[in-house]
């Protein structure tokens, strides 16, 4: 468990670092990176001090029968985190340490306000990011892993998210499309996306997709035969996926990209969230690879920066399309495909509509639903409250000159890595000097 959540963990540090560090433009890496390093440290802190109990304890709040709100208090004791694991609201008693779960859903904790960093990037001002991530977390994201995981209502309900469709990729989506929306346009200049660094995208994907082997691969709590159907699910849905994204880019744009194949792996991971410990191979192929694919892609393509609606809801690298749209898809698709030979190794009794329970997908869109009310209610009045103390957008000034500006540094030396652009003129020049000198020899010699 300590080895998955360690997978976990370098999704973010250094793996969404390094993906979001490469997508954006290149003064804006330092600003990119610290700001998921910073969403990175200050949950831990949160976490401990009050998210994990919010999310994890005692109910504190119950209304007929229904647990609504858990205890938010410290994780810090010895009596706690030298103590065996349990989540008293679910009934649940895994057989590891304490300080072993907590350290667990930490990681998942940390990823969620992580991932929004994708739509917020070159614009957002620092100290509104470091004021949202630790209120977001702790009024956002323990209150709904509460309702979903921790033996809340939606739970007692029936509503079923394996590992984070909804509680993380959802809600990350879905306030970051809000945020996004809050924060404002980048520089009109800016509004296309220029990756700096593609080879060290690449790197970042790599980080992330194997690290999502302990993303849902640790989620039955210990080596079992779920963990392993959940970790081969997950990687036959994200290679479809992946598939799936180049196909739909060729067939319409006429060629393959990098990026969208990127992307294209995303999503798949995501659709596949929510369902990988309860369906088997061909559900896996159907839902996180074809489904959530296809529908990430036309979100991406045809919504979200085409339609009147949203194209001015400047989400910079789509991650409401690759997140929230493929988690929905991911969620609800979980109530068809639930296969009870699947099911019966983690969560006995729980069946798809097709297995016989159609009862399930109510339950699922239920869930989701409240999950996007929620959040969208609630990021919105963050958003608010921390305007009335700064400004969410950076300055023109900052904007203007990037990572120098809001960090005092720069990614990389301006002499020692050149842009391409700097190259090609370089290059130009070094040929008009060669062919100057060729002529002085030419008439020296005449």
């Amino acid at each position: 468990m300590l080895t998955a959540a360690t997978l976990v963990g370098l999704q973010s540090v250094p793996g969404l670092m390094l993906l979001y560090g490469g997508m954006t433009k290149r003064k804006y890496a330092i600003n990119t990176m610290m700001m998921v390093l910073y969403a990175f440290a200050i949950v831990l802190i949160i976490w401990v001090l009050a998210g994990y109990m919010f999310a994890f304890g005692p109910a504190l709040v119950s209304v007929g029968g229904f647990n609504v709100l858990g205890m938010p208090i410290p994780a810090l004791s010895s009596s706690v985190i030298a103590s065996q694991a349990s989540v008293p609201a679910a009934q649940q008693y895994p057989n590891i340490a304490m300080s072993t779960l907590i350290f667990f859903q930490f990681v998942f904790a940390a990823i969620t306000p992580a991932l929004m960093v994708g739509a917020l990037i070159e614009r957002m001002n620092f100290k509104a990011w470091m004021l949202f991530v630790p209120l977001w977390s702790l009024l956002v994201y323990s209150p709904v892993a509460f309702w979903l995981w921790g033996g809340g209502w939606l739970m007692q309900l029936g509503v079923v998210d394996f590992s984070g469709g909804y509680v993380i990729h959802v809600d990350a989506g879905i306030a970051a499309f809000v945020a996004a929306a809050m924060v404002g346009e980048r520089l009109v200049e800016e509004r296309k996306l220029q990756p700096h660094n593609l080879t060290q995208v690449a790197a970042g994907l790599g980080l992330v997709w194997l690290g999502w082997n302990g993303f849902n691969g640790g989620d039955p709590y210990g080596s079992t035969i779920d963990a392993a159907i959940a970790v081969i699910n997950t990687n036959l849905a994200t290679a479809v996926a992946v598939v799936m994204w180049m196909l739909l880019d060729t067939s319409y744009f006429g060629k393959p990209t990098f990026t969208g194949a990127v992307s294209g792996a995303v999503a798949g991971l995501v659709g596949i969230t929510p369902a990988a410990g309860y369906i088997n191979g061909v559900g896996s192929i159907i839902i996180g690879g074809a489904l959530s694919s296809a529908a990430a892609w036309y979100s991406l393509n045809f919504f979200q920066f085409r339609s009147k609606l949203t194209r001015n809801i400047d989400d910079a690298l789509g991650v409401f399309s690759d997140h929230a749209v493929p988690g929905i898809i991911g969620g609800i698709l979980t109530g068809i495909f639930a296969d009870p030979n699947i099911t019966k190794y983690v969560d006995p009794g729980l069946r798809g509509a097709l297995y016989g329970d159609p009862y399930q997908v109510l339950l699922q869109l239920m869930g989701v639903a409240v999950v996007v009310v929620y959040d969208v209610v609630m990021t919105y009045l963050i958003l608010k409250l921390i305007g009335r103390v700064t400004p969410l957008r950076a300055s023109i000034e900052e904007l203007r000159i990037g990572d120098k500006e809001m960090h005092g540094e720069v990614a990389y030396d301006e002499f020692a890595f050149a842009t391409q652009g700097d190259a090609e003129r370089m290059a130009a020049g070094v040929v008009v000097s060669v062919f100057n000198k060729i002529n002085d020899v030419n008439d020296e010699e005449k």
